[in-house]
């Protein structure tokens, strides 16, 4: 576990061993940890992501899908420079319903 890990579990331990003078405030604490290690999963995930898009670029098939293999839309690697796959592959593993557009080679 990272050190903002641990503090984000710690935190009410390490201020004070008395109980909150209201339940909201205990509410708060919690809420507020919870959001930490959100952010902190969703940091990770990035940093995965861009690992694997640097994997990619040194074996030669950066900018193709790996569902179906697809050249990836330049505008969509812009957009999401770590996107290992097209709009519609991707939308389709999430079950997201896409409408082709008119001259769409995918």
């Amino acid at each position: 576990m990272t050190q903002m890990e641990d503090n984000a579990l710690n935190k009410d331990h390490n201020s004070t061993t008395s109980m909150p003078n209201h339940m909201a405030e205990l509410g708060t604490g919690n809420s507020d940890q919870e959001l930490t290690l959100n952010l902190l999963g969703s940091e990770n995930d990035a940093l995965d992501q861009v690992d694997r898009a640097l994997k990619r670029i040194e074996d030669g098939n950066f900018g193709q899908c790996e569902k179906c293999g697809m050249n990836i839309p330049k505008a969509r690697l812009e957009a999401i420079p770590y996107a290992a796959q097209c709009v519609r592959c991707a939308s389709e593993e999430e079950g997201v319903p896409v409408t082709p557009r008119r001259g769409s080679q995918h």
